[in-house]
């Protein structure tokens, strides 16, 4: 019997305490009322998860738009619970981590996991370096790709470790490729309740290396393309109808795809279709800046690429885009002492390239 948003599982405890749906109640007041921030956060989610209403209202991302509130059903949260559990083989009782903020559905639904699912639940601060106890083995965390980068050499008490809500760089997966964990790369979003599918990033296995940048749906999804070669999502448990994406991917099954970047970002060059994402993932591995990949007008082109790089000089060696097909080379680099980012850190391009048109 699929459980229901309103049961909170005999097994679920909270930094070492069980509670039951009343005194869950009472936390999240002392949370909200004498918490420090991450405490309040945690404490008026809970407020929401536990009132009588079958909805909560949620904030998007704000990546590739300005942020909006959009409402998604408690049982829609439960199902994704229920499907990360059975995908990851998660057990009632099992130790989990939590340090990631809960105004955003990713530490949402690490509670909600644990509610749901009877996993006893360490909550810390969501700093970039996380604070936890060494001693302690868990079954289970959820990690920003910048607190992945820094908590890499202390993996080995955590058995799977998911990572999302940004990208993650080569030198990530260089530092997790020896590790105990095994570490999954999400694809999702708010609309979709956090993560749909998982990308493995390490400990690969001969029989993986065809399929290693292949995202693999959750149990009960499948994907397709539209027109425009964006991914449709078709998980009945989660949305009555098809997510539609803005994201271009390669199917190659209904269970499994492989990104290729944003239609949203898409260049016309010259007529040729150029991905910014495929080019600066070619180009991590020769810059340590924060760039990106954009267009900007061009007579001759239509539109021509540039590079915007985090830095107080556009001084850049041009050997670095060796490595680049001619047409992916940019036209033209622009330095930005600072981007502009969502809370939850990803850059926002369009804002971002205001400024250098500004000035």
């Amino acid at each position: 019997m699929t459980p229901n948003y309103t049961n909170v599982h005999l097994k679920f405890k909270l930094d070492n305490i069980s509670y039951n749906h009343e005194e869950l109640m009472e936390v999240a007041y002392s949370y909200v009322k004498e918490g420090v921030s991450y405490q309040q956060e945690l404490g008026n989610f809970l407020l929401d998860w536990l009132d009588y209403k079958d909805y909560i209202i949620t904030k998007t991302s704000g990546s590739t738009g300005k942020p909006k509130n959009i409402k998604i059903k408690k049982q829609a949260m439960v199902n994704s619970a229920l499907a990360t559990g059975d995908f990851f083989n998660l057990k009632p009782g099992d130790k989990v981590l939590h340090c990631l903020p809960a105004n955003f559905i990713a530490g949402k639904m690490m509670m909600v996991r644990a509610i749901i699912l009877g996993l006893e639940l360490d909550m810390v601060e969501p700093t970039a370096l996380p604070k936890i106890d060494y001693e302690k083995d868990y079954a289970f965390c959820a990690f920003t790709p910048m607190q992945l980068k820094n908590f890499a050499e202390y993996l080995n008490n955590i058995k799977t470790v998911i990572v999302g809500g940004g990208y993650v760089s080569e030198a990530i997966i260089e530092a997790i490729k020896d590790k105990k964990p095994e570490v999954y790369e999400t694809y999702g979003m708010t609309e979709t309740v956090t993560h749909i599918a998982v990308k493995k990033l390490n400990n690969f296995k001969d029989t993986d290396s065809s399929t290693f940048n292949h995202f693999k749906t959750l149990p009960n999804i499948t994907v397709t393309t539209d027109d425009r070669d964006c991914l449709v999502i078709n998980a009945p448990y989660l949305s009555e109808e098809k997510i539609v994406t803005n994201d271009i991917v390669k199917i190659h099954s209904d269970t499994s795809f492989e990104w290729i970047g944003r239609f949203d970002n898409v260049i016309n060059s010259g007529g040729i279709k150029l991905y910014p994402e495929q080019i600066e993932k070619k180009l991590k591995k020769v810059i340590d800046k924060q760039f990106f990949i954009t267009s900007m007008p061009d007579n001759t082109l239509g539109n021509k690429v540039v590079l915007i790089i985090e830095d107080e000089t556009n001084k850049i060696d041009s050997s670095i885009f060796d490595g680049l097909d001619k047409y992916e080379k940019p036209k033209a680099v622009f330095a930005v002492s600072k981007f502009i980012e969502t809370k939850s850190g990803k850059i926002q391009r369009a804002k971002t390239l205001d400024l250098i048109k500004l000035n």
